[in-house]
């Protein structure tokens, strides 16, 4: 199979990489760095800088990832145009390329987030559960989906991927989290009550993977385990995990103050339940939040 990726430089896209690879696909990933994806990605993996470098070659699957990090920084107005153009200018940029083509792909796998809900507080949030608030997180993924959307009107198949929390041994979310916590000074954010959607990455590879292959499947998947966990038992897994006290809260107040509108990411949440996937017969390898970070920092615990 031939597949596109964009934001194949990413923690996702490089592991989808490493798992399609030995499987004989023939992978090309957009990149503003192209001279570096074979390093990252892999020798036989090709990089281009333009779309139009693709040539016309057969392409029978694309995989849309691109996106500016959401979480880095504060959402100043330079920050939240460029999340937006890195996400819904980016995609009108691929239909358009898309649009262009004599053969398209198949499909097309779409990024984007369980932040579409919003902050769902306790409400479960299945795949067809309208969002619960239309905060700057939810809006940026919906204008997202829908833009992605459009490529069925070019035939093919739309897949819209929203993932939780990606938890991996090397990067991402967890990675930021393990200094703190191994000097003792982790713990609930707020007052910890927030549901966290989470996915081990070996997942979240596995079902893009398995939504890749399975021709009636289409529209929202919610990527994350059927367990969400608050986010003080997040925290309190952890810390036996990596036998540290967690007991340290980072008050909200202080992270109000500190990152501004960013701040309703990390005290809000969603009890996202991926309804579609399990039904779809996805079967989870990581199904609770102790394997799963155990299974990830046996080696660095």
């Amino acid at each position: 199979m031939h597949i596109l990726l964009t934001g194949g430089t990413g923690l996702i896209g490089r592991a989808l990489c490493q798992h399609w690879l030995p499987k004989g696909h023939q992978l090309t990933v957009w990149s503003r760095t192209p001279q570096r994806v074979a390093e990252l990605c892999g020798t036989a993996v090709r990089g281009i800088g333009r779309l139009e470098e693709y040539g016309d070659g057969p392409l029978d699957a694309l995989i849309n990832l691109a996106g500016a990090p959401i979480a880095d920084r504060p959402w100043t107005h330079k920050r939240k145009a460029l999340l937006w153009a890195s996400r819904i200018g980016l995609t009108e940029q691929l239909l358009a390329w898309l649009a262009s083509r004599d053969q398209r792909p198949q499909v097309l796998i779409n990024g984007s987030a369980v932040g579409w809900y919003g902050d769902g507080g306790e409400r479960e949030l299945h795949e067809d559960s309208p969002p619960v608030i239309e905060d700057f997180a939810a809006q940026l993924c919906g204008a997202w989906e829908e833009t992605a959307l459009r490529a069925e009107e070019l035939g093919l198949r739309v897949v819209l991927l929203r993932t939780g929390l990606v938890l991996a041994g090397d990067g991402g979310f967890l990675q930021r989290l393990l200094l703190p916590f191994r000097l003792g000074l982790g713990g609930p954010i707020g007052n910890g009550r927030q549901w966290m959607p989470w996915i081990h990455l070996r997942d979240e590879i596995g079902l893009i993977d398995f939504l890749l292959q399975r021709e009636d499947a289409h529209g929202p998947y919610n990527a994350c385990a059927p367990q969400p966990a608050r986010n003080k038992a997040f925290a309190r897994s952890l810390g036996r995990v990596l036998q540290r006290p967690a007991l340290l809260p980072l008050p909200g107040p202080l992270l109000k103050l500190g990152l501004g509108e960013l701040s309703g990411l990390l005290l809000g949440g969603q009890k996202a339940l991926p309804q579609r996937a399990l039904a779809a017969g996805y079967e989870f390898r990581f199904t609770d939040l102790d394997s799963a970070l155990a299974d990830l920092l046996k080696d660095t615990a």
